[in-house]
């Protein structure tokens, strides 16, 4: 058996690879891991998307709770950011969220928050795969010990109000449009957006359990950018399936990505003196183009491994305020835990409002740097050698010094697939398309 925890999670194809049986197990484990010290019932708060295995997973994890004497707290569809900020709110010795984000319905996946709502580390992640893989048999509560189901769907007004809460001046009368991907966010984004007297024009609204991302949402934003061109509304913000991250269209129709977003709202942070060092938190796919933002304004750069639970544990340490991805995670500390597709459309619709832009000017401020990336195709027991072969480093060397400092290469051995991701950036995109396809074809030489 592979290792069960990704990069975001246990996901899988539902009732194929992401099964009953296991989501049963997940419970038990996870209450006893991050659960099991406490003199208290435990209480775990658990919230889902829209795809229709939720119903069949989620039946599966309360059973697994229960079984180990923990109360669980059904608080239905609602977004993952909702439900850590949620974990702190009803004071919840962990949480869980059975979503699979951006994928599509046939994809499930079962992800886990510590008490104060943060994504779990890879060594507490490490823990509960243990009692998995190695079958042990966790001890079953009987009689009035058997844990009960509480069903919460209030707890998602409490949400909606923090949302609205976070507003600093006032966005009523801007017209926007939402997609909500057919997802978490379905029905709660226009709550929060009527709440704050925003006009909105709303699609992937009508969720049916198997087209949550089915054409829509932020890896389908040709939706918005069709609607955009009517010259009706000022922005638009498509959600992915579980809305903790965004990616927001402009005027005109133009998509603005996780790295420009992350990068002028860390800008209007500063000039508020709420970034602590003036430092944002990104990943090594972060576009060179945003160190040069980062550069040209003041602030530092810190980059991490791909996963936005990577960027929260670096900022968690740090105590730095804002971080985030390239595909749309933006974690601003002061409000929540974790990425908020929502929040992060409040706070940009505040910056175009406070500062008098449009959105397109967002688009202009973070310069993106053309970026190529070549899968390199090798045995997976070879791809953790990447970095010992002497002619891939030489020629990775080689390749960074003809960039001449207006470039850089990450070589990124995948964590699920058998491939070493070649990334370069660069100033010409003929240039470092010949750089990446030379790197790769030595890479699949050596490791393939």
């Amino acid at each position: 058996m592979g290792r069960l925890f990704g990069t975001d999670g246990v996901r899988g194809i539902a009732n194929k690879e992401l099964t009953s049986d296991l989501a049963f197990k997940l419970g038990q484990a996870c209450a006893h891991v991050l659960a099991g010290e406490v003199e208290h019932v435990p209480k775990i708060l658990v919230g889902t998307d829209t795809r229709i295995s939720c119903d069949m997973l989620e039946c599966a994890l309360f059973a697994g709770l229960c079984s180990v004497g923990a109360d669980v707290i059904k608080v239905g569809v609602i977004p993952t950011p909702g439900v850590a900020y949620l974990t702190r709110k009803v004071n919840a010795d962990a949480s869980v969220v059975i979503s699979a984000s951006h994928n599509s319905f046939e994809f499930n996946g079962i992800k886990f928050f510590d008490s104060e709502g943060f994504k779990l580390p890879d060594e507490i992640e490490d823990q509960i795969e243990e009692f998995i893989v190695s079958n042990k048999i966790l001890p079953h509560k009987t009689g009035k010990e058997i844990g009960r189901i509480h069903y919460k769907p209030n707890l998602i007004n409490e949400y909606i109000d923090f949302l609205v809460s976070t507003v600093d001046i006032d966005i009523s009368g801007m017209s926007i449009v939402i997609d909500c991907a057919n997802g978490a966010a379905y029905d709660i984004a226009s709550q929060v957006f009527k709440k704050l007297d925003v006009n909105i024009m709303v699609i992937g609204n009508e969720p049916n359990g198997l087209n949550i991302n089915e054409n829509c949402g932020s890896t389908h934003t040709g939706n918005i950018s069709n609607l955009m061109k009517s010259g009706k509304y000022i922005m638009g913000f498509a959600y992915d399936g579980d809305a903790d991250r965004v990616i927001a269209i402009d005027e005109l129709g133009k998509e603005i990505n996780g790295d420009k977003m992350l990068g002028v709202i860390a800008l209007s942070m500063k000039q508020k003196k709420q970034v602590k060092g003036n430092t944002i938190v990104a990943t090594v796919m972060s576009n060179m183009g945003l160190q040069k933002f980062a550069d040209s304004h003041g602030l530092h750069l810190v980059r991490t491994k791909v996963g936005d639970r990577y960027v929260i544990e670096e900022m968690k340490k740090s105590d730095f305020q804002i971080g985030g991805e390239q595909s749309g995670h933006v974690i601003i500390h002061k409000y929540n835990t974790t990425g908020d597709g929502i929040l992060t459309s409040i706070k940009l619709l505040e910056i175009i409002k406070e500062d008098k832009i449009n959105a397109s000017t967002i688009n202009e401020l973070v310069i993106e740097y053309p970026q190529v990336i070549v899968n390199a195709k090798v045995k997976n027991r070879h791809k953790h050698q990447l970095f010992k072969n002497e002619e891939i480093m030489s020629l990775h060397k080689q390749i960074e010094e003809q960039l001449h400092g207006e470039g850089r290469i990450v070589l990124r051995p995948s964590g699920t697939e058998p491939v070493v991701r070649v990334m370069i950036e660069g100033r010409d995109c003929k240039t470092i398309q010949q750089m990446a396809e030379q790197l790769a074809t030595l890479v699949e030489k050596k490791l393939g």
